[in-house]
């Protein structure tokens, strides 16, 4: 087949290039086909993809989606060691008594012991964790350190 046998139009046709801006009979002058005045109408402009023309945007009005750590987060309340000296000295105690006694607000995820504070008292103190310098402050006085396992905080809550 030859080009002069194909059927139809010609592929080879171009539109021809419009002039821009070359006065009113191009039917292309004056604005230049870009409108009246405003962004659009200035050289360098580009709207975002997600521009509705000063709508709230679909993206900005949809709720936002993912990974949230508050699903997962452990809450861990925090107990200091000088709120110990309100218990009797030699007294056993743990998250249990501290919610009695008005030392905790809830038991969350665990109890967390931290050291602020001295203690004049000797006691068994069981937490869920214990700061360093908890531990040496609650020994120091002849006490002793029991850590309890986060599944039974939970099985007992």
């Amino acid at each position: 087949m030859d080009l002069n046998e194909l059927k139809g139009k010609p592929r080879t046709r171009k539109k021809p290039m419009v002039r821009k801006g070359r006065g009113p009979g191009s039917g292309k002058g004056r604005t230049a086909g870009r409108g009246g005045k405003g962004a659009s109408a200035r050289t360098g402009f580009a709207h975002k993809w997600y521009f509705e023309g000063g709508q709230m945007p679909l993206v900005r009005r949809l709720p936002k989606v993912g990974f949230n750590n508050a699903l997962f987060a452990k809450e861990i309340v925090v107990l200091n060691v000088r709120s110990l000296n309100d218990f009797e000295n030699g007294a056993s105690v743990g998250p249990e008594e501290f919610l009695k006694a008005g030392l905790i607000n809830k038991l969350a995820d665990g109890v967390k012991v931290l050291g602020e504070g001295d203690l004049e008292k000797k006691l068994t103190v069981r937490a869920h964790r214990f700061s360093k310098s908890a531990r040496e402050k609650i020994e120091a006085k002849g006490g002793k350190c029991e850590v309890i396992s986060p599944d039974k905080a939970k099985a007992k809550a």
